[in-house]
């Protein structure tokens, strides 16, 4: 599957280490040659001798080969490669390789890199969370190199959050499929809606939701990921876009709605996942509203339904909707994937903890237009986008 193919394994001081022992099996077994080279500090965690034993290769660890004053030449290494994974990747490593920092041989192979890079992040949920991380991940994704999302999961410090290495199985498959070349859905368009929007009362408020916009752009990262042409049409978040795709930048629901109606009959796919504000305010005062009594009444009007919009106008796309909900969650589910002319709809519930708005995590089920069901267990996003993206092609 993999013959012939040169991967170079870093390993950093995380507990998550003893995972890569698997993952070095599960790349020779598929027939790759690997090599491992180990940060300093990462010997504390796995043992070099179980990991040369697992790759047939030495395990290198430092610039000195020996006393000789024989080296272990760092761009030789580099070079050697098609493609260098390093899980774990601690915060020091992760800071370290954002800001070119070279004080061991792992950082100075991978700066010498010409051929692409993965870094699997592992930490505790804080440390993950911290802006000063998510800085760092944003600068080596504009950097080209691919990010494996941590999991949500129990931590090592008996926590549980997002921080945890993905499994080997999970980075084994991603490297296999970018080896290979596979992508699924090469040659196809999508637009992918994602966030909240706004609608103004005056130019100082407006009425808004909890969309924090995670779920849309995750999935649009993963169709990109699958080879598609991704446009992505976002209400005003937080998030850095991915990359390869192109982003239209809205606020209310009239400009998402002449967004998606624009693009839709050039499209394969459509998935939306924002949350469209169902009404917007009758009259929109040009000064702000001041303070006279002790209550006020505001006038709205529904706005354009864009998913009975497109389910109109489909002719061959397929469409996947999304049904948030807080009581009778499967009817009403099923009840607007039929009405909206939907080919999917993925419904999660405000009542399962850690899904929904305002979280990493999401509980989902799916439901086809032939009454299939799937149900899935509460998982970090990007890995709910991959199972969402697999039902995309499974439909097409």
């Amino acid at each position: 599957m993999l013959r012939g193919k040169k991967i170079l394994l870093g390993i950093t001081s995380s507990i998550a280490a003893y995972k890569s022992a698997l993952l070095v099996r599960l790349l020779i077994k598929a027939g790759a040659e690997v090599r491992v080279v180990l940060s300093p500090a990462a010997q504390q965690f796995v043992s070099p001798l179980t990991l040369s034993t697992l790759s047939k290769n030495p395990v290198l660890s430092s610039f000195q080969k020996n006393d000789t004053g024989e080296w272990n030449n760092h761009v030789d290494l580099a070079l050697w490669a098609d493609l260098i994974v390093i899980a774990p990747a601690t915060a020091n490593t992760l800071a370290k390789m954002a800001h070119g920092l070279c004080d061991n041989l792992l950082l100075a192979v991978y700066l010498s890199a010409r051929c692409p890079v993965f870094v699997s992040p592992a930490m505790d949920l804080d440390m993950h969370a911290h802006q000063s991380t998510e800085n760092n991940l944003t600068k080596l994704r504009s950097y080209g190199n691919h990010i494996i999302e941590a999991q949500h999961g129990e931590l090592a410090s008996g926590l549980t959050g997002t921080g945890r290495m993905a499994e080997p199985e999970v980075i084994f498959n991603i490297v296999k499929d970018f080896l290979l070349g596979r992508q699924l859905l090469k040659g196809k368009k999508a637009l992918v809606t994602a966030g909240p929007t706004r609608e103004s009362l005056d130019p100082v408020r407006y009425i808004t939701n909890r969309s924090s916009g995670k779920m849309g752009y995750s999935i649009a990262r993963e169709l990109a990921d699958q080879g598609c042409e991704v446009h992505l049409i976002s209400g005003p978040t937080n998030l850095t876009p991915p990359e390869n795709v192109k982003v239209i930048n809205i606020n209310t629901a009239e400009e998402m709605f002449e967004a998606t109606v624009g693009l839709f009959d050039a499209m394969n796919i459509a998935v939306l996942a924002a949350a469209v504000s169902d009404y917007t305010p009758a009259f929109y005062s040009t000064q702000k509203i001041k303070k006279k009594t002790s209550e006020l009444s505001i006038d709205l009007k529904k706005t354009k339904d864009i998913a009975a919009e497109l389910g109109g106008l489909k002719k061959d796309q397929l469409i996947v909707g999304f049904a948030l909900e807080t009581e009778n969650e499967e009817d009403n589910a099923r009840l607007k994937l039929k009405n909206k002319n939907f080919d999917l709809i993925v419904l999660n519930s405000l009542n399962e903890e850690g899904a929904g708005f305002e979280h990493d995590t999401n509980k989902i089920i799916i439901f086809d237009k032939n009454n299939k069901r799937k149900d899935f267990e509460l998982k970090d996003k990007s890995q709910v986008a991959k199972d969402i993206v697999h039902e995309i092609i499974e439909g097409l």
